[in-house]
């Protein structure tokens, strides 16, 4: 036998073989598309029409109208002093690739089986990225400039809807409200609703006639934040396509929202998943941005 069929015949790789190419189908597309869809869910729910595309690093500006002075009214045929408005910058989100990643070892898969050892954990790695966009997300809300106070959760929202629909008077704003689940779990106890899900988030359309409510433990009891769906906007960090793509093989599907790949260790007998992801949603003018606290009367 020649050298060179020899050679083919030591390092052909074995029948039947798993490889990351067989694996990478068989998981992969599916959590990749069940968490871009979960994040397509969240942007129809804020109310927002595109995600923006932008590298990674991009530094996306926040702003706060300021007015600055408050002319006298003149009389008949006098020149009508200037209202001075200033835009400032109120904060910078940093738009950054976020990286997860978590290994199964051999052993694991041996004793409970592939789907847990990989998928079940893997669906646990990908419940802790909707989290961190949420949190991140709840994190440029809570520093709107916006204040008002009620003295009941209806009060505090209705407050909040006034200074919304105040804030964009000259504009078809379509109000949006973020409520602690504790002030809701009090409301229920006296009143029926009917409430929905999407990313994780409980929703109820149309709370108390004022708009969508979505409802979350990250809030304190007490507090409500209110604003208008206009204002809110998202961006994200290509993962599915391109070098990024390309370089670590990352699969995606057809929004590019998020990129994984599985790879198989030979060295330690393990299959590390890996997920890459860079999702943003912020509003765009804090002062836009309403926080209501509920002072029940007398307190």
């Amino acid at each position: 036998m020649k050298m060179k069929d020899m050679k083919l015949q030591i390092f052909a790789a074995p029948e039947n073989e798993v490889v990351a190419t067989d694996l990478e189908p068989a998981i992969s597309v599916d959590f990749t598309t069940r968490l871009s869809s979960n994040i397509t869910e969240l942007q129809n729910l804020l109310g927002i029409a595109d995600l923006e595309p932008m590298s990674a690093g991009t530094l996306i500006k926040v702003y706060k109208m300021e007015q600055v002075n408050t002319p006298e009214q003149v009389a008949e045929g006098e020149t009508i002093p200037l209202t001075k408005i200033n835009r400032k910058l109120a904060k910078t989100v940093e738009l950054s690739l976020n990286k997860y990643r978590k290994q199964t070892t051999a052993e694991a898969i041996q004793k409970v089986g592939r789907n847990i050892a990989i998928n079940q954990t893997d669906e646990k790695l990908v419940s802790g990225i909707r989290k961190d966009i949420k949190k991140n997300f709840y994190n440029v809300l809570l520093t709107g400039t916006g204040s008002t106070v009620g003295t009941t959760l209806q009060g505090a929202l209705a407050a909040g809807w006034g200074k919304v629909k105040k804030f964009y008077e000259d504009e078809d704003a379509t109000p949006v409200f973020f409520v602690s689940s504790d002030d809701v779990a009090e409301y229920l106890g006296s009143a029926q609703i009917t409430m929905q899900t999407a990313f994780g988030w409980t929703y109820i359309e149309n709370f108390l006639g004022l708009g969508t409510a979505i409802v979350t433990p990250a809030l304190a009891k007490g507090k409500t934040i209110a604003t208008a769906k206009e204002n809110l906007r998202g961006a994200y960090v290509p993962a599915g396509s391109g070098d990024l793509a390309q370089s670590f093989n990352l699969t995606s599907d057809t929004t590019g929202l998020v990129g994984m790949t599985h790879q198989i260790a030979a060295d330690n007998a393990s299959i590390t998943t890996l997920i890459m992801s860079g999702v943003v949603f912020y509003a765009e003018l804090l002062d836009g941005v309403v926080i209501s606290t509920i002072t029940p009367a007398g307190a």
